[in-house]
């Protein structure tokens, strides 16, 4: 059974950092493509970030391009998304997804190319 836990979320002044994890068990994690994605409340789940099988290639919802950073660890199957001078407009409840990729370049920014999603950790920028 493939599972997608996400963690780090949390309340922080605007201007602060966190850093969220997904850790990714029951699936080959260097086969997957692996994004994240975020949804306000009210509005439609959105791309945030996203990276190659093999960490090569990283894509980002032009807001956030400079402040977030996308990352990830085959070895320890998990997946990061650092996220810095955040600001009030990023709060959201943020998922990370998996996306089976037999191309190792490739990034996915649609929700539509992912297989698996986590059930969110959320994040709250205040003012």
């Amino acid at each position: 059974q493939v599972q997608l836990v996400e963690s780090g979320g949390g309340l922080v002044q605007a201007g602060g950092s966190l850093r969220l994890s997904c850790a990714a068990s029951g699936l080959t994690f260097s086969m997957y493509a692996m994004g994240w994605f975020r949804q306000a409340p009210g509005k439609e789940r959105r791309f945030v970030a996203a990276i190659s099988r093999i960490g090569g290639n990283t894509d980002y919802e032009d807001s956030v391009k400079g402040r977030f950073t996308i990352s990830r660890d085959n070895a320890k199957n998990t997946l990061y998304l650092q996220m810095n001078s955040l600001k009030p407009e990023d709060t959201a409840v943020y998922y990370c997804a998996a996306g089976y990729s037999a191309n190792h370049v490739v990034v996915r920014t649609s929700p539509d190319d992912y297989n698996y999603w986590g059930q969110g950790t959320q994040v709250t920028v205040s003012s």
